[in-house]
């Protein structure tokens, strides 16, 4: 029997076989919103196994006598094998399209997630947390080529809603973990089997449709109609969009890791109250991922890396001196503000480089959750040499790194419209 995905996606995407037809190029400039919901939902599903595997660490470390060091060995293995593998499986599928790999790739989640459940000592965690990190790697790239497909030409649009699916399960995760997995132990992260059975169910859809549409069938060159730039401006342009995920990724750690830890010590706030601030502004990052794509959009994405990134340092710059009331304002300003560049670099990247969405996803996704954990690391060793509140004020000069958008040039051409 075919889903409401089958039908909706192949009547979209599959009516012909020749891409150069009319009917094909219609089908493949028409916004399919049951393909980019399912796989918005399995970023969900995704992360949320992603972030559960990191938030169950001090299990860990009490049920196999773990040192801190070693704990740190589990992330090193899970993040070279989540971050470095993806610019490769993106290079790989730009020339060999995988309409299956998705599935196959949450296959690679579900082995590390019922290994590690059954892991009887370290080097089997070390064995699962590579398993899950595969299945990361597989799956960014991929299903950030599947969101531009079914973009129908709205691509930032496509981009926000695929990420906010990974945001809504990041933060799932370790909410699940204290739930769950906490509670019951070890064993239950097994439990977790059924997320990833889903996602292998929803993702087989999605390849189905993959495999039927026009865009498979082109060559590298065809994907894009933006004019090559010379390869020294191509170079140049991604290495300022490298230090703007840079700025970006390294102040939401210092967010993610250590804004409970800043409030308790400069408000004296009890720890479920600087937890609530804390979901506040993950809310707030949501939000401005889902709002940044489609106004890319409409004006362009380099306007939009231009607000979010340089835009949102006179917010940076106040944080550390404001008072509580003020310290909610302006968390939330930035959540909004500073969340919305990451889908207008990914598709500024994307039509800088044409007929590489696989490898561009890749690196991007690959380095920004690489620079998460470093980030993490590095600023938790400033905090311990100085201090929690010393952190945030060096860290609120990081967005006028922003300003090198100027650098960048114009790969758009004419705007889209919404």
């Amino acid at each position: 029997m075919e889903t409401s995905l089958d039908k909706s996606a192949i009547a979209t995407a599959g009516a012909t076989r020749a891409a150069a037809t009319p009917a094909a190029v219609g089908q493949a400039q028409r916004t399919v919103y049951s393909v980019l919901g399912a796989i918005s939902f399995s970023h969900l599903l995704n992360d949320m196994i992603q972030s559960l595997i990191l938030a169950i660490y001090p299990m860990l470390k009490d049920n196999f006598s773990l040192s801190f060091g070693q704990i740190g060995l589990i992330t090193l293995v899970y993040q070279i094998t989540a971050s470095l593998l993806q610019p490769l499986v993106g290079i790989y599928t730009d020339k060999n399209p995988k309409p299956y790999s998705l599935p196959v790739g949450m296959g690679f989640t579900l082995s590390g997630l019922v290994l590690m459940s059954v892991a009887p000592n370290f080097g089997v965690l070390l064995v699962a947390a590579a398993l899950v990190g595969c299945g990361s790697s597989v799956f960014h790239p991929e299903s950030s080529r599947v969101a531009r497909m079914a973009s129908g030409g709205r691509h930032g649009f496509a981009q926000s809603l695929f990420q906010v699916g990974g945001n809504a399960g990041s933060s799932l995760g370790p909410l699940l973990a204290a739930l769950i997995v906490i509670p019951h132990g070890q064993r239950s992260i097994a439990w977790f089997s059924v997320a990833a059975l889903v996602a292998i169910a929803v993702l087989t859809q999605i390849g189905r449709w993959y495999k039927q549409h026009p865009a498979t069938k082109k060559t590298r060159g065809a994907q894009a109609g933006h004019p090559a730039l010379p390869r020294s401006k191509v170079m140049l342009a991604m290495s300022v969009l490298v230090l703007l995920v840079f700025s970006k990724y390294f102040y939401l750690a210092s967010i993610n890791s250590y804004f409970t830890f800043y409030l308790i010590d400069k408000f004296h706030l009890p720890v479920q109250a600087a937890q609530i601030h804390l979901f506040v502004f993950l809310a707030a990052v949501a939000a401005g991922t889902m709002i940044g794509g489609p106004i890319g959009d409409r004006i362009g994405r380099k306007y939009v890396i231009w607000v979010s990134i340089l835009g949102v340092a006179p917010f940076t710059l106040l944080l550390p001196y404001a008072n509580l009331f003020w310290t909610g304002v302006l968390t939330v300003v930035i959540g909004i503000v500073l969340a919305s560049a990451f889908s207008a670099i990914l598709v500024y990247a994307q039509e800088l480089i044409p007929g590489k969405v696989g490898m561009v996803s890749g690196l991007f996704f690959g380095f920004a959750f690489g620079l998460g954990g470093i980030g993490a690391a590095v600023l938790g060793q400033l905090a311990d040499a100085t201090s929690i509140a010393f952190v945030y004020k060096v860290c609120s000069f990081l967005p006028l790194i922003g300003v090198l958008t100027v650098l960048l040039p114009n790969v758009e051409g004419r705007k889209a419209k919404a």
